[in-house]
């Protein structure tokens, strides 16, 4: 059986892909960082839940203690909005700092504490959940300071230990969900969390060592850097 970590999982896509890779097969190890969400209601012999907060060393250090000696799919996916500043000067530096610290710098920490799970995995996925407003070629509205920089770092980020993972036999996937309809996509959003999901799962069923380092929609469509 194939095992997955899946972090913010007590929400939106990270929910739906807990339910989806547990339909599919998967033991999976998902994470919340405070309220266990719907991840409360769920009753399945291969979940195992973890209060783990993505900033911290030590609750990520745990998590791959209670994990075991071996992970077949890691998935990025805690983040967090920003504040939806209007204009530069309304920029907060602090919260933008804030938003780096769990969209760019915890998908590294948790990465790097999963890398001798994922060495003694066969063909082992780390899988990034990034955003099209990461893309610098896409961004032509502007705005969104926080969260368009933490990703294009997060993209940066993933794309420059891609031949590390290579190395351990792991691949890597940079991920855009597409407009979804959740908490922080809003209720307007096009895509259902089920629809995005079914994607997603299909990207990561499909991932191999010659499509590492790929940055793709949940569709499969590939997205300009």
């Amino acid at each position: 059986m194939k095992i997955a970590i899946v972090t913010g999982a007590n929400r939106g896509i990270g929910f739906e892909l807990t339910r989806q890779l547990l339909d599919s097969g998967y033991a999976v190890h998902a994470t919340y960082r405070s309220n266990m969400g719907g991840l409360k209601g769920v009753q399945h012999a291969h979940l195992t839940t973890h209060r783990v907060d993505v900033r911290s060393d030590e609750d990520v250090a745990a998590l791959m203690v209670s994990v075991g000696e071996r992970v077949d799919l890691l998935v990025n996916n805690a983040g967090v909005p920003d504040g939806r500043w209007s204009s530069i000067a309304e920029i907060d530096l602090q919260e933008t700092a804030e938003v780096f610290e769990v969209n760019a710098f915890s998908p590294v920490r948790v990465t790097q504490h999963a890398l001798p799970l994922l060495a003694n995995s066969q063909g082992g996925v780390v899988a990034m959940m990034s955003s099209l407003m990461a893309s610098i070629d896409d961004c032509k509205s502007g705005r969104s300071y926080a969260y368009r920089a933490s990703k294009t770092a997060l993209n940066m980020f993933a794309i420059s230990m891609k031949n590390e993972l290579e190395a351990l036999g792991a691949s890597l996937i940079i991920l855009h969900p597409g407009w979804v309809e959740t908490d922080m996509g809003g209720p307007h959003a096009p895509l259902t969390p089920q629809e995005s999901v079914k994607g997603i799962v299909a990207r990561l069923n499909e991932q191999n060592g010659e499509l590492s380092g790929r940055f793709v929609q949940y569709d499969g469509i590939e997205l300009p850097w």
